[in-house]
């Protein structure tokens, strides 16, 4: 009895830490791929430069910035847990800026970057936010790239450096590795994972 109870509230509290999309991932992603080389400049709706992702064998790097570590975040405006980790990921950011990029893509919604600028100052989301229409399409080639098979829920990170995915570790199964983040993470989980990469060559 006392481990179904311990499954249901685990259940819970993921649930009430992610927002969820009703639609499963399927193997056959309806999308053009990437491919090796590819360039893709996003806009921060924060202001100063753009950023070019460009495509790997296996992932993304940041052009001009291929010697750090790359986390893309999936977040909507809507989302709560995703407005309750923004200020943790901008101090996260910032603690980690010259080792460290956080792009996040705004999934699931049709918004404006007005709404997205009111999002960032509304809740401290000060790293690069991007409300570009290829965002969508950069979602599902990481979701394909990972082999990503569950329902897609918010918010989702993924960790890359020198353009390949990096082990992370699962907070809702004991820190197991898995190569993304799912719902909200406590920042010092995303702190040690870091400290982790930044070692390994």
């Amino acid at each position: 009895m006392k481990k179904i109870l311990t499954l249901v509230c685990a259940s819970v509290i993921f649930f009430l830490s992610a927002c969820s999309h009703e639609e499963d991932v399927k193997n056959d992603y309806m999308f053009e791929e990437y491919k090796k080389g590819d360039k893709i400049v996003l806009k921060n709706i924060n202001g100063g430069a753009t950023k070019t992702l460009i495509r790997t064998d296996k992932g993304f790097v940041v052009k001009g910035e291929e010697n750090k570590v790359l986390m893309i975040d999936f977040f909507g405006t809507f989302c709560t847990p995703c407005k309750e980790e923004a200020l943790n990921l901008s101090n996260l950011w910032r603690n980690n800026s010259d080792k460290l990029i956080i792009i996040g893509l705004t999934h699931f919604e049709d918004v404006s970057d007005d709404a997205v600028k009111k999002f960032a100052n509304d809740y401290g989301a000060y790293y690069f936010l991007s409300n570009s229409s290829q965002n969508d399409r950069i979602i599902a080639q990481i979701l394909k790239d990972i082999n990503y098979q569950s329902m897609e829920q918010l918010p989702f990170k993924v960790v890359m450096k020198n353009g390949n995915y990096q082990n992370l570790s699962d907070y809702w199964n004991n820190n197991t590795p898995v190569n993304f983040y799912l719902g909200k993470i406590p920042t010092q989980i995303i702190q040690d994972d870091l400290n982790r990469i930044y070692k390994e060559k």
